[in-house]
């Protein structure tokens, strides 16, 4: 995967299970903090957190406003828990001023399935990332509370709530893939990172 850089946004929550997860498949991962850091990589994560903080943070390092624009601009990026609410178009139940960063043709909900003494474990049968369940682990999670039309549902947890979707480079999951040693969510993201830098030198040939 040489040549790969994928970023990962180190402004608040667990970014560093992240980075180590990235590097294991081969990537050349890096933090991200600042605007210009957005311009050399070929993708980003955005990890879990408290994501009120990481919009607050994220707007005070003068972050959000470009990141919104290379998402518009087709930058592949994934987001895990409070990543995902970064990226859902809608929060039903932010706090007061809360901003998303949008992409993602979703609505979510906060906190969805409790508090921290109500995280849990249970397994997703997920196709496109093969025949074996993915274990998931549920911490403080969101839900996906609607999908719309351009938004596409990746797994559900048995009750039927949805907690994977895709659009397009947009990945995002109300659980944390990167502490369970399963990487096969990461790796069906940078299988996205990667189409996406191919088809930009192809374009540029």
């Amino acid at each position: 995967m040489a040549g790969l850089r994928v970023g990962v946004l180190a402004l608040q929550g667990d970014f560093r299970e992240h980075l180590a997860v990235l590097r294991g498949l081969g990537a050349d991962a890096v933090p991200v903090r600042r605007a210009e850091e957005l311009e050399r990589i070929d993708g980003l994560v955005i990890p879990g957190g408290e994501s009120s903080v990481m919009d607050k943070l994220s707007r005070a390092f003068g972050v959000a406003e470009p990141l919104k624009a290379a998402i518009a601009a087709g930058l592949p990026v994934y987001g895990t828990c409070a990543g995902l609410i970064m990226l859902a178009d809608a929060i039903v139940d932010g706090i007061a001023g809360q901003q998303s960063l949008g992409g993602l043709d979703v609505a979510v909900r906060r906190n969805a399935f409790g508090s921290q003494v109500d995280s849990f474990e249970t397994d997703l049968d997920i196709p496109q990332l093969g025949d074996e369940p993915v274990h998931a682990v549920f911490i403080r999670a969101p839900i996906v509370e609607s999908v719309g039309e351009k938004a596409t549902v990746l797994a559900r947890v048995p009750d039927g709530r949805v907690v994977a979707v895709e659009q397009g480079d947009l990945l995002g999951t109300s659980f944390h893939p990167e502490i369970t040693g399963d990487t096969r969510f990461h790796a069906y993201f940078l299988d996205k990172v990667r189409a996406r830098a191919a088809a930009r030198v192809d374009a540029a040939v």
